[in-house]
């Protein structure tokens, strides 16, 4: 699945009414992709409530900017405040959802995002609190690495930003919901099967309740 598809079917995730935070990088595409007569608030780290689409090419304005540095537009109603304040409703758990890009998600839900081995700095930003404070934590994700080794495992390898935090990741190739009884696979992407799937996934995947992606 395009990256386009895996933001889409992020946001129907987001029920009317939410308060939401979306992370740099892939995260950030699900503003676009919000169904119709759904209505969010998109909170940004950098002091925003109220964080719109993308803004279109000759309209940007250098004064709206998300968290990544994009141009962004801003609902009606948008508030603006210091990145005190933002992290006050991060960290009072404000948030109804986070969606964050990562590096290795567990069978636990243990998550780790901000910094890879042999690197000698990372850049973990506001991670650490969204993992911990938000609601519910939405990892949105490659299912493997550039070299085809999984990002879905038994156990992190890479420092961890939070421990069982994740509820929900959702791939190229997969939706996967983490329970307390392990892994489950929610939905397959077309063209794929769940011995496929199995076939790039660390942990062993609970397929009972499998279906195919819908768009």
């Amino acid at each position: 699945m395009s990256e386009e598809q895996m933001a889409r079917r992020v946001a129907r995730e987001l029920e009317d009414g939410f308060c939401v935070n979306l992370g740099i990088g892939m995260p950030m595409m699900v503003a676009s992709y919000i169904p119709p007569g759904v209505h969010i608030l998109v909170h940004s780290e950098n002091g925003v409530l109220g964080v719109g689409s993308h803004a279109p090419t000759g309209m940007e304005d250098k004064d709206l900017g998300n968290a990544g540095d994009e141009n962004v537009t801003v609902v009606p109603g948008a508030s603006f405040f210091d990145s005190a304040e933002a992290f006050a409703m991060i960290r009072g758990g404000h948030l109804d959802v986070t969606v964050l890009g990562g590096f290795q998600v567990s069978e636990q839900g243990d998550l780790s995002n901000w910094k890879v081995l042999g690197r000698t700095v990372g850049s973990y930003g506001g991670a650490m609190d969204l993992a911990s404070g938000a609601k519910k934590v939405i990892v949105m994700m490659k299912h493997t690495t550039p070299q085809g080794e999984t990002k879905i495992v038994t156990d992190c390898t890479y420092p961890i930003t939070a421990r069982r935090c994740v509820s929900m990741i959702v791939t190229d190739v997969a939706v996967i919901e983490i329970t307390k009884k392990g892994l489950c696979l929610r939905e397959i992407a077309p063209g794929w099967t769940t011995k496929e799937v199995q076939d790039i996934t660390g942990p062993r995947l609970n397929a009972d309740a499998a279906v195919q992606w819908v768009e």
